[in-house]
């Protein structure tokens, strides 16, 4: 773990991981492991929202206790497999505001083309976290976070499931300021940008397409 990369390395989260990488695994089952991965993941990349008390009262006394801070945090879905992550994470924080950054990769440079960009309001005063399953040229990771930061956001986290060496390299080139929560770093791309050994295109599986 450094300030920039943390590999969440629990026990359940890699063990889901593994279910996943598996070519068998169905999409019904993908997607399901998906929502669970992130849940946890999600404990990681929120451990250090600030809090603040509230006088509440218990059934034996009153007590200040612990809540969470300033505005709501954001949450930003890359287009289209980082919805995988998104739904598990609302789940927990249901109250997190949600964007949306459409971004496909051309097949032939590899570069990411912007088709859709909407983001919540003031995002200069709210943690804001780009969840994405597959950090792999990184191409596309700091396209997004490129528009959060146009937008205004200062505070970003990315949430991914699985990166590569390249993928982190280019973010740490292009954001130093964005800290990575990942499950994995695997080993390499391939000749086509495709994460070694991976777990295939993430938005195919999650979804059932080719």
């Amino acid at each position: 773990m450094t300030d920039h990369f943390t590999l969440v390395r629990h026990p359940l989260v890699q063990h889901k991981l593994t279910l996943m990488r598996q070519k068998e695994t169905s999409t019904a089952l993908f997607r399901q492991l998906l929502r669970e991965i992130s849940q946890l993941l999600a404990y990681e990349v929120t451990r250090t929202l600030t809090l603040t008390t509230q006088r509440i009262e218990t059934p034996i006394c009153e007590m200040d206790a612990p809540v969470l801070d300033g505005r709501k945090l954001a949450l930003v879905s890359i287009l289209r497999a980082g919805n995988g992550l998104l739904d598990g994470i609302l789940e927990l924080v249901p109250s997190a505001r949600v964007g949306f950054v459409g971004l496909y990769r051309d097949e032939k440079t590899l570069k990411p083309v912007q088709y859709y960009c909407k983001l919540p309001e003031k995002l200069d005063e709210r943690l804001v976290i780009a969840v994405d399953p597959m950090l792999a040229t990184g191409n596309s990771s700091v396209a997004a976070i490129d528009l959060l930061k146009a937008a205004g956001a200062t505070d970003i986290r990315f949430l991914c499931l699985l990166a590569s060496p390249e993928g982190v390299a280019r973010m740490k080139e292009a954001h130093p300021d964005v800290p990575i929560v990942t499950a994995a770093l695997d080993d390499s791309l391939d000749e086509n940008g495709y994460i070694v050994p991976g777990l295939g295109d993430a938005g195919d599986r999650m979804f059932g397409t080719k």
